[in-house]
């Protein structure tokens, strides 16, 4: 018996020794502004110890606090993405694809997909399941059809889903077809009130002909942006409006046919938090609604936080940001981009993150007329056969390549948050002093848990010099030089 618990307790103190080994030893990829590296493994091995430092406060990290859990990082899959993907080679497009969805080595991991409801203004032309002639309509839905995806989005959506099985879709449209709406045109006007049902319906029907085709919609939003009517598609609606449609026609209409997709509120910018809980203080709408969903174009990403703060039993997604970088560089601006898309959008308690737009073309189109966006850059740009990434690739790959759907994030010191240094007393030999600082004043960085037991700290040097960051973890600490603009993600088991 005594032989059996000595064999026990060795074996265990053989375990915990093997978990602080571990812990001790951390990767790091970084991305720098010139490009010479971009989201590329660092030579240099790095470890916890007990050596602390007395010059600046630490990003402390506690996977014990947990907060959101993530559904995944990507961008929007537009018809005119598809389209240039479906010109290209069998061979170049498959490379792409894994590149972008594989979990491989050097692969983006992406892991959420937004797709468009008929077209977006990132379209060749402007279409609808079922368009009519201007005097006719289609109560009964029978003209409904995808024959348009048919060419592009569903085979590229298909080919994803054979190198990731497991991808997230959300679905958005960016308007009704024209014989539903008070102006008859692709461009702003209402939904007509006696369409209400129809529409609802309309939904229905799209998201069980995406099914039969293999693609589960898994998440979809009533209107891309509701308070913009500038697009080319695009329908305004008030929250009012949006509340009676989910409560008496959508949410209905949901259960009446087994449909189990989120209902996702909003679809817009950060500075409107108002509109949102404006339709969830209508109680027969709000037990329809899964989430809310922004975009930050205008405002602050704290109107995620107010949402939150006053809706915590809905969840907040992130579905659309454009990421434009005019240097000349695929990586010239890099911090500032992963501060706002990922350490802002994580820490403001979004589950996902989703950029605009997977690809476009030398030109940012194609895009549809009078409305559609000339300068909208693709996280890679196509010409035929040949492709290469930018600036919204390597920004959300210093994420997505290391933290899949089913991640937590976790406590990581904040810029804002009290931060805590320890020295040495000057007059006591090994007494360690603490000076607390109202403001820790640590780079921008958000931290996870991933369903391993790996933990993933992204930060960001927004500064206009080179810092070290110390990283302290179960009271050890580490300390990592980041350059000037760069990115580092560095990776350490639990």
């Amino acid at each position: 018996m005594k032989k059996t618990l000595v064999k026990i307790l060795c074996l265990t103190g053989c375990l915990q020794l093997s978990a602080v080994a571990i812990a001790q030893n951390l990767k790091v990829w970084e991305t720098t502004p010139d490009g010479r590296s971009c989201v590329a493994p660092r030579p240099q091995v790095y470890s916890f110890s007990d050596k602390s430092t007395d010059r600046c406060v630490p990003i402390t990290v506690d996977e014990r606090l947990h907060f959101q859990k993530m559904r995944g990082f990507g961008y929007a899959l537009t018809g005119g993405s598809a389209e240039l993907m479906m010109a290209m080679s069998a061979e170049a497009r498959h490379d792409l694809i894994l590149s972008l969805f594989g979990n491989g080595v050097g692969q983006a991991g992406i892991s959420y997909i937004r797709l468009t409801i008929g077209a977006s203004d990132m379209n060749s032309f402007v279409f609808s399941y079922d368009d009519m002639p201007r005097d006719k309509s289609d109560w009964k839905l029978k003209n409904f059809s995808l024959a348009q995806d048919l060419n592009d989005v569903v085979p590229v959506m298909k080919e994803i889903l054979a190198v990731n099985p497991d991808i997230e879709i959300l679905a958005s449209p960016w308007s009704a077809p024209t014989w539903m709406k008070t102006n008859n045109e692709v461009q702003g006007g209402k939904l007509r009130k006696e369409c209400y049902d129809v529409y609802a319906r309309y939904f229905v029907r799209y998201i069980q002909e995406m099914a039969k085709h293999g693609i589960t919609i898994s998440a979809l939003t009533i209107q891309n942006e509701p308070l913009n009517s500038r697009n080319t598609p695009s329908m305004a609606w008030t929250p009012q409006e949006q509340a009676e449609f989910i409560a008496d026609y959508l949410g209905p209409q949901f259960r009446k046919n087994g449909i189990t997709t989120d209902i996702v509120l909003f679809d817009h910018n950060c500075d409107r938090p108002d509109y949102p809980l404006t339709i969830l203080s209508n109680s027969k709408a709000s037990q329809y609604a899964s989430g809310v969903a922004f975009h930050q174009y205008m405002g602050d990403h704290s109107g995620m936080t107010t949402v939150h703060e006053m809706r915590p039993d809905k969840d907040i997604f992130f579905t659309e940001q454009m990421i434009i970088d005019r240097s000349g560089s695929a990586t010239a601006t890099i911090a500032p981009v992963v501060e706002r898309v990922v350490v802002n959008v994580v820490r403001n308690w979004s589950t996902n993150v989703i950029l605009w737009n997977l690809a476009a073309d030398t030109d940012a189109g194609p895009h549809t007329d009078n409305g559609g966006c000339p300068f909208c850059h693709g996280a890679v740009t196509i010409a035929g056969d040949k492709w290469h990434r930018n600036i919204a690739f390597y920004g959300l790959a210093h994420a997505s390549e290391f933290v899949p759907a089913g991640s937590y994030r976790i406590s990581s010191t904040s810029p804002t948050d009290k931060g805590t240094i320890l020295f040495e007393d000057e007059q006591s030999v090994g007494t360690m002093r603490a000076v607390e600082y109202e403001h820790s004043g640590v780079l921008p960085n958000v931290a996870f848990e991933t369903p391993d037991g790996r933990i993933v700290l992204v930060v960001a040097n927004t500064h206009s010099f080179s810092e070290s960051v110390w990283v302290r973890y179960h009271g050890k600490y580490c300390e990592i030089p980041v350059e000037s603009g760069s990115v580092v993600t560095l990776e350490w088991n639990k």
